[in-house]
């Protein structure tokens, strides 16, 4: 099986390992190898995602597959557990066949979560070990509300839909979500947001939207009674 790229994004506390040609496919741990070994680990859960959306993918076996080409520091937000650093590579160009891959590795994630919710709609979610977590709409809120920040940092605005379901406003805003990277490929980015904001390249945007839902997909699931 072909080789495949890992980046390491090393914190004080935890390191993020992430494909860097398989968007969303991320995993955290303690240390360089725990989050290598997760990574591997969650690599069938993360073909069928992708096979939602027709997607050819190969799990490796195990994590020898996995080959590390850069070790990056991390910041406070590798620490809380999400990719945090815009990469050199992230600047990159994309060429027209990653942008149809990446674009539906995107949708299909939006397609498990979904699905993930109407799952678990009506069902009872396990609690953590001190009785934390969040309920299923809390969780789509969540999701609601990162997006719209995320939407930000490509330099696209868009004003709130009060008083409209969540589930019809997420699916209205992953419109624009495609309609703002499309805008961005093809006109690309100012330097910096309106305000002063940082703007994210659409190779780390995918990345780390991706990454998002993917995780409270799992959660979703590892969560139903």
């Amino acid at each position: 099986m072909k080789s495949i790229v890992v980046i390491l994004e090393v914190g004080s506390k935890k390191t993020v390992a992430s494909a860097a040609d398989w968007p969303g496919w991320c995993r955290v741990g303690r240390d360089g190898e725990a989050a290598l070994q997760l990574l591997a680990d969650s690599a069938p859960r993360y073909g069928q995602v992708l096979a939602r959306g027709g997607i050819k993918f190969q799990p490796p076996k195990d994590s020898s597959a996995l080959t590390v080409t850069a070790r990056v520091t991390g910041n406070a937000t590798t620490d809380f557990g999400a990719p945090a650093i815009i990469l050199d590579s992230d600047r990159e160009p994309v060429t027209t066949s990653e942008w149809k891959l990446w674009t539906a590795i995107l949708e299909s994630g939006w397609l498990s979560f979904d699905d993930a919710v109407q799952r678990a709609d009506g069902r009872e979610l396990r609690k953590g070990p001190r009785g934390g977590g969040r309920e299923l709409d809390e969780i789509l809120n969540h999701v609601l509300e990162a997006d719209w920040e995320y939407l930000k940092r490509i330099a696209w605005t868009r004003k709130p839909e009060r008083g409209r379901d969540a589930r019809e406003s997420i699916h209205n805003l992953r419109r624009d979500i495609l309609s703002a990277l499309e805008a961005a490929r093809n006109s690309g980015l100012p330097a910096q947001g309106p305000r002063g904001g940082v703007i994210w390249p659409p190779r780390y945007f995918i990345r780390r939207t991706a990454w998002h839902v993917l995780d409270h997909v799992w959660e979703i699931e590892d969560r139903i009674l």
